[in-house]
């Protein structure tokens, strides 16, 4: 069974890194939306594994698509914020439920789930977009790409979410 857990995840960051780099990295809506569906990696991630290895593959998840994108260490920086901040996010968003060792994301409810997964898109596209453009005047700028690329992240996070899910029944 851990076995398992381990090659899944093997599997999801392999694919998620694949499908990031060759597929939505050319994809250019409006000129400027290009969705980040590799955060799901750190969505799925199991919530009882060591937190140091977390943040390890955190890092190697952002430097690799910043290798792959030709940007220096934006992805790497923001991927391994969120990882950070993940307990804290999962505190506000589920309570002190996931600290029990029974947790588990699926038995959660889908306005709780959609909540934690838009508060790391959201945390992450405004580290990387203020260290992409890094200027005060541009402050509208900065949001604007937030907003418009953190929907169109979570939209097409939620589809690959629910067709990978695992049906209860």
């Amino acid at each position: 069974m851990i076995r398992n857990s381990y090659f899944i995840n093997i599997i999801r960051f392999v694919l998620l890194i694949l499908v990031q780099v060759l597929v939505f990295n050319k994809l250019n809506f409006f000129g400027y939306i290009n969705p980040m569906v590799y955060i799901l990696f750190l969505y799925w991630y199991p919530i009882k594994e060591k937190r140091q290895l977390f943040l390890l593959l955190s890092f190697l998840l952002g430097f690799l698509i910043d290798l792959f994108s030709d940007t220096v260490a934006i992805h790497a920086a923001a991927t391994v914020t969120i990882a950070y901040l993940r307990p804290t996010i999962m505190r506000f968003c589920f309570g002190v439920n996931y600290e029990f060792q029974n947790f588990k994301l699926t038995n959660t409810t889908k306005a709780q789930q959609i909540t934690f997964l838009t508060l790391l898109i959201i945390i992450h596209h405004l580290v990387f977009f203020t260290l992409e453009i890094f200027s005060f005047e541009n402050t509208l700028l900065i949001l604007k790409k937030v907003l418009t690329i953190s929907i169109a992240t979570l939209i097409l996070c939620l589809l690959l979410s629910s067709l990978f899910s695992v049906k209860k029944e």
